[in-house]
């Protein structure tokens, strides 16, 4: 089965960017879809942005569109999430996911990293 290791989080002011990367080991990101979640404090996680599994196809939440964007290096077996004008309502712990099923429900995940915007 597939390992996910997230990094990439941080402090940082509203307006500012940060990318945040999801790598892979153990099998090959190719042979899944992936997705990245978040989830504040005291509120449900929450899909923040999908891809498919040659990285293709790609899927936003509304609150994100036009902000972030999500990529998947096949070569780097790593998954990356950039985060362009990032907004205090953007504070979270985001998770990396991973499925290779054609249900809804994502069976592996990362241990998440924290994204903290201060206003």
């Amino acid at each position: 089965q597939v390992q996910l290791v997230e990094s990439g989080g941080g402090l940082v002011q509203a307006g500012a960017s940060l990318r945040l990367s999801c790598t892979a080991s153990g099998r090959t990101v190719s042979n899944y879809a992936m997705a990245w979640f978040r989830q504040a404090p005291g509120k449900e996680r929450e899909m923040t942005a999908t891809i498919g599994y040659r990285g293709s196809s790609t899927s936003y939440a509304d609150f994100v569109k036009g902000r972030f964007t999500i990529s998947k290096d096949i070569a780097k077996n790593t998954v990356y999430l950039q985060m362009n004008n990032l907004q205090p309502e953007d504070t979270a712990v985001y998770y990396c996911a991973a499925k290779n099923s054609f249900g809804p429900r994502y069976d592996y995940w990362g241990q998440g990293t924290q994204v903290t915007v201060s206003s």
